[in-house]
This record gives C-alpha cells, structure tokens and sequence, in this order.
C-alpha cells in the first residue's frame, strides 16, 4: 500500500496533472490520424506500399531534424515549444480536413489524393521531431526529482490509454460519420490540448552552456548516450524490435483481405498492441519490477517476435487480436525499463538532447518500421511473409544481444 501511494504523488502536483491531460488529448490526436490516414490510403490505393511511404515521408524530418530538435529544446522554455508544436499540429489537421473534403475528392486522382497525404505528413514529422522529445523533457520540471520514476509510469499510462482510445475511436468514427469528419474530431482534441498546456506556466531553461554551437550542443548528447551502455542498449534493443516488427503498418491488409472485418474490426486490431501495453504498464506502476530488468526485457523482446509470427499466420480475427495483445503487453515491459532509465540517468540540462537521441532512435523507428513493412510487402510478395519475415528478425535480434551485451542482460535498478 505505501508504494501505491508513493506511486501516485506526482499527481499532487497541478502541473503535471494539466502534463496528463495534454498528452492523453495530442495523443488521441496522433493515434487517430496514423490509424485514418492508412485506412484512407489503402482505400485509395488498394496498396500496402503506398501506407509504407507514409512512414517514410515521417521517418525522414523526424531522423533529420531530431539531433538539432534536442539542442532547441535545452535551450528553449519547454512548455512554450510544446504549445507551439501542438499549434502547428493543427494546421496539418486543418489541411487533412480540406483534402478529405469530398469536392475537393472528386478532383483528385488516387496518385495526386497519396501524394498531398504524403506533403502532409512530412510536415507533420518536422513538428513531432520537437513536440515527442519536449514533451519526455518537461516532465522533470513538473515534479520533484525523487518523484521521476512514478511520474514516467503515469506519463507512459497516459500516453498509451490515449494511444488505444485514439485507435479504436478512429474505427468507430470512420464507420459512423466517415473520414472528413473524424478529422474535425481530432482537430477539436488538438485545440484542447493547445489550451490545457497554456496553463502550464513557462519554464526556465537550464542548459549549462547556451552560448555553444548546435553541432557542440548535439555531440554532448550524443557522446552521453553512447557512453552509457544500458542506456544505449535498451534504446537500441527496442530500436530493431520497432523496425522489424512493425506489424500494425500493414493492419488495414489483414482486416480488409485476410480477416475481412469491417472499419471497427480495423480500429480494435489497432488498439490491440496499445491495450496490451496499458495493462502492463499499469500493473508494473503498482507492481513494478524489482530485480532482473535486464533479463526481464531481453525475454519479453524475444516473445514479442513470437507474437508477430503468430499474426502473419493467423487467419482468425481474435487470435490476431490476442497474439496483438500479447505482443504489446510484452512491449510494455520494454516502454517501462526504457523510460526509467532515460528519467533517472539524464541530468537535467541534458533532457532535451539525450531525448532527442531516443526520439531519433526510437519514435523515428516507427515510422521506418512502417516503410520497411512495405518494402518487404513488396520484395515478398504478400502481408503474411512481410509480418512473419519481421517476427522472425525481432526473435534474431533478441537472441544475438543475449549474447553479445551481457551488461544490459545483468541490468537491474
């Protein structure tokens, strides 16, 4: 009972209340538009390929610009970049709005439809290569220092239950009002999420040396995390479990052919991984893992390449569903271990850019992930051996770093 209490002290305070409420709104946002705009493009385009340029047209100003992202973030008051990142989030939305608008639908062929998503998208990815690593930095400005560890269990909770309403609601709305309108809907959480966060007050900037060069600036970072094994190796461990196992690119294929359920269907089989996290991630916030974290999250890596193999077999709707389950409550796991140990080992006027560094590695992988889901729909010829050829790389994965990075095996905190 005492460490559930303690586990819930950083919500006395109002400012990372107001952090919760802000993440649960953008993410929601987020999590809705990567689930319509690939329901979008595959009806368009009837092409697994074309979802995976999507996440390339991400992937690449989210891997350019995350390094220089890290050195504006430490030398910037956060709250005030995050709200004017979310504030141009809205912008992209509003052009969603306007290019699903069925006159302007009309006028477009399928390429020219893909290729202004494409346009949008990559704008999208210059504003969360700062918006992702602020909103990891500010936390620690939010609550005392010995609080970090609960406030980045609550933060991921939050994070993922947005991620899961964001994926099923998406479904939900796509059936019952259609896809113009779901993106006024998230135009509406992108705008509650601006206003939430303006009642944040400004933050001090607690970079040590603001006269240095962004490429000075950007080699400190760098230079932290590399010499920081555990750090390096779970960041990068999670990494090549992202890039190869990046099933749910390829989600609308398998709901639309394979399985053959309609837009609710598609939005729950999206949600599937994030619920198995959320459970995971609240059970470790009141449960938490007390020894062998190191062990805990090379064997749960290794099963999450289990599950993906499972789903580019099943032809079952709820065993897809189950082995997606499964797969994100072993991810959970790796979110906990990963975020703990980038709260407890980053000092303070580091946040930004080390950050920045898990952005790059991490949130830029999903995207890349994306794309490499398309690729090899297209180098092998189907979804089944794309989803099952990633499991299997993510099981390989595994295996080789029991072996070759002993450190982060015998890792505990």
């Amino acid at each position: 009972m005492q460490f559930q209490r303690l586990s819930l002290t950083p919500l006395n305070h109002k400012e990372f209340r107001l952090f919760l409420f802000t993440r649960v709104f953008y993410t929601m946002a987020l999590r809705m538009v990567v689930t319509v705009i690939g329901y979008e493009l595959f009806q368009i385009t009837h092409d697994s390929f074309s979802i995976g340029l999507a996440g390339l047209s991400e992937f690449i100003p989210v891997f350019s610009l995350a390094l220089y992202a890290g050195h504006v973030i430490d030398r910037s008051d956060k709250r005030s970049l995050y709200l004017k990142s979310i504030i141009s989030y809205a912008l992209c939305i509003a052009a969603l709005i306007v290019l699903t608008t069925p006159a302007i639908q009309h006028q477009l062929t399928a390429k020219t439809a893909a290729l202004l998503f494409y346009v949008v998208i990559f704008f999208s990815g210059i504003i969360r290569a700062f918006a992702g690593p602020t909103s990891n930095a500010i936390i620690a400005q939010l609550v005392p220092r010995d609080s970090l560890r609960f406030a980045a269990s609550l933060s991921s909770t939050s994070y993922l239950t947005a991620s899961i309403l964001g994926h099923a609601s998406a479904g939900f709305l796509i059936a019952g009002i259609g896809v113009n309108k779901t993106f006024y809907v998230i135009f509406f959480l992108v705008a509650m999420a601006a206003l939430v966060v303006s009642r944040i007050g400004r933050k001090p900037v607690v970079h040590n040396n603001l006269t240095a060069k962004a490429w000075e600036s950007v080699k400190e970072g760098l230079s932290f995390v590399f010499k920081s094994k555990i750090l390096l190796g779970a960041i990068s461990l999670d990494l090549f479990a992202v890039l190869f196992g990046g099933a749910t690119a390829l989600i609308p294929e398998f709901a639309d052919r394979i399985l053959q359920v309609g837009p609710v269907g598609f939005g729950w089989l999206n949600a599937a991984m994030d619920i198995g996290s959320a459970i995971t991630i609240v059970s470790i916030t009141f449960f938490p893992l007390l020894r062998r974290q190191g062990y805990k999250l090379l064997f749960a890596v290794a099963f999450f390449g289990i599950c993906i193999i499972t789903f580019g077999f099943s032809k079952i709707y709820l065993l897809s569903f189950g082995a997606l389950l499964l797969a994100g409550m072993v991810d959970g796991v790796s979110v906990v271990v990963r975020s703990t140990v980038l709260q407890l080992t980053t000092p303070d006027e580091m946040r930004g850019r080390v950050s920045a560094v898990n952005s790059m590695f991490i949130n830029s992988s999903n995207e890349l992930g994306q794309f490499e889901s398309g690729f090899t729909y297209r180098l092998l010829g189907g979804a089944v051996p794309a989803v099952v050829f990633g499991g299997c790389m993510t099981l390989v994965v595994a295996v080789i770093t029991w072996f070759k990075a002993p450190t982060l095996r015998k890792f505990e905190y």
